[in-house]
């Protein structure tokens, strides 16, 4: 299938994981893709490998998502490098397990430079570059919605307020066919949270269906999302979580 070809995508912080897993299922649909990635060069060109292996045409971007000069600046590289931009996801992010009363200023700054500051320059920067059928997705976390146990409390707050920005985004650009959405993985196996960490146990037992996601099960949700099947869907959010959030 290629129900994505001839888009274009950034997807940010996409040298591992679920995003990692978001560009390659992009790719698989069609779109050329660029990813941003902090200092994993290697990895990140074993994506743009992975990418161009599907015929798709793929650019790796260093950018330090907690640099706002960056972010702006991986939008004109991306611009450049693959001709516009379609598909802007962003989904760099970083957490903390710390409480909120022991949270340093220095650590809460990241969280909210990366997890929110970033996504909102990257927006403002691709905003001009997307046209009639442009789509934003924002990637969160079942956190947005809920905080079962503590120490999550900031990084939750950081992800909700990106179903603010997604809603009263949607209400902004829909005049212009752009959409924009959110989708929040619950408890996802990759190598920041490994499905036999020291706490999968623990997440595991807070889900309907017992186990944790794959990358892939986000980056499906994403595709969808990024496909003329989507057209009629903005300022919403498709949880992906196992029912955790049920």
């Amino acid at each position: 299938m290629t129900q994505l070809a001839g888009k274009r995508a950034l997807v940010t912080g996409a040298s591992r994981g679920i995003g990692r897993a978001i560009a390659e299922a992009l790719a698989a649909q069609g779109a050329d893709v660029a990813i941003t990635y902090q200092s994993s060069a290697d990895k990140a060109q074993e994506v743009v490998r992975a990418i161009e292996a599907t015929g798709r045409r793929a650019v790796a971007i260093q950018a330090d998502s907690a640099d706002p000069q960056a972010v702006q600046a991986s939008i004109a590289q991306t611009v450049e490098a693959l001709g516009g931009l379609d598909i802007l996801v962003n989904n760099a992010g970083v957490a903390t397990y710390e409480s909120v009363a022991d949270v340093s200023l220095t650590e809460l700054d990241r969280l909210l430079n990366v997890n929110v500051r970033a996504v909102v320059l990257a927006t403002q920067a691709a905003l001009p570059h997307l046209g009639q059928g442009g789509r934003i997705i924002n990637i969160g976390s079942s956190l947005a919605e809920q905080v079962p146990f503590p120490g999550v409390t900031i990084y939750s707050m950081t992800k909700s307020a990106l179903i603010a920005l997604t809603k009263g985004l949607a209400r902004d650009v829909g005049p212009r066919g752009i959409t924009v959405n959110m989708v929040n993985p619950g408890s996802t196996d990759t190598d920041m949270n490994p499905a036999d960490g020291a706490s999968a146990d623990g997440q595991r037992s807070l889900t309907a269906l017992g186990h944790y996601g794959k990358p892939e099960d986000v980056a499906a949700a994403v595709v969808f999302l990024a496909s003329p099947a989507a057209k009629q869907i903005t300022g919403t959010r498709l949880t992906v979580d196992g029912g955790a959030n049920a």
